[in-house]
């Protein structure tokens, strides 16, 4: 007994690999779960508010309504809070992904604290709450206005968005979104708290990419997710360094376009 006690074998730090689960993939899973679990929420409450059924009368009728209409007003803040908190999640989340993919390669510099992902994520999407908030108070105000208000509003946020595209706010957040490196390297804070603050600021340079184009669910943007779909790959497209330059521009002309048409139109 003594004998193979002694014998050598695997080092411990192989056995621990070995038994325990592999954390970064179970991180990226997390993180592409709370996507997945942000767009089942949105589809389940639509799909409650088109077919109605006990289920749907339950849980999703106003919410459902929220996504289809401007009828927030009947369905009230919580709801249009709930919408917006599941819209933030589905459609910013993804355009992290450099940001956040960046920062989890530099585990290997000795630089990331534990559980300093989770908390880079947390602060990022905390910045999209507080949008949530202000937007889910705008969509109530906005259908307590009638539709004749609703009518209005949509060029004219259309116009917004798409004048939004061309400014130098949005190139200047848009530069350092799509160079995630170059931002760690200048704005770096050590520890678990150091790396939420690093998450607020890159959640605040998002919101200054793509609040107007989030605006635009105040006049139907949510009306179906073909649409917040769409909506996510653009914004997605515009963070990438090389394809985001030929984004940028040519979608503002087709929203002012579109603001026109609708102006003319309606």
């Amino acid at each position: 007994m003594w004998a193979l006690r002694n014998q050598p074998g695997p080092p411990m730090q192989t056995i621990a690999r070995k038994r325990l689960p592999n954390l970064p993939a179970l991180r990226w899973l997390l993180f592409y779960g709370l996507i997945l679990a942000a767009w089942l929420g949105l589809f389940v409450q639509l799909r409650g508010g088109q077919h109605g059924g006990q289920f749907g009368a339950q849980h999703g009728g106003q919410f459902g309504q929220m996504l289809q209409s401007l009828n927030a007003a009947q369905a009230g803040y919580g709801a249009a809070l709930a919408m917006w908190a599941l819209m933030g999640a589905a459609m910013m989340a993804p355009t992290f992904l450099p940001a956040l993919k960046t920062y989890d390669d530099l585990r290997h510099t000795g630089a990331v604290p534990r559980g300093g992902f989770y908390a880079l994520l947390g602060g990022f999407l905390a910045v999209w709450l507080g949008f949530a908030a202000v937007a889910a108070g705008a969509q109530v105000g906005l259908a307590g206005l009638g539709g004749g208000a609703a009518r209005w509003a949509m060029p004219l946020l259309l116009g917004l968005a798409g004048l939004y595209q061309f400014s130098s706010a949005k190139a200047g957040c848009l530069a350092k979104c799509r160079a995630p490196l170059t931002f760690y390297m200048g704005n770096w804070r050590d520890g678990f708290w150091g790396s939420a603050r690093m998450g607020l600021k890159l959640g605040t340079l998002c919101l200054g990419c793509c609040w107007a184009l989030m605006a635009l669910g105040l006049i139907g943007g949510a009306m179906s997710l073909a649409l917040m779909g769409l909506a996510t790959l653009l914004m997605v497209l515009e963070k990438l360094p090389q394809i985001g330059r030929h984004v940028t521009k040519p979608l503002g002309l087709a929203l002012l376009g579109a603001a026109a048409f609708t102006a003319i139109s309606g």
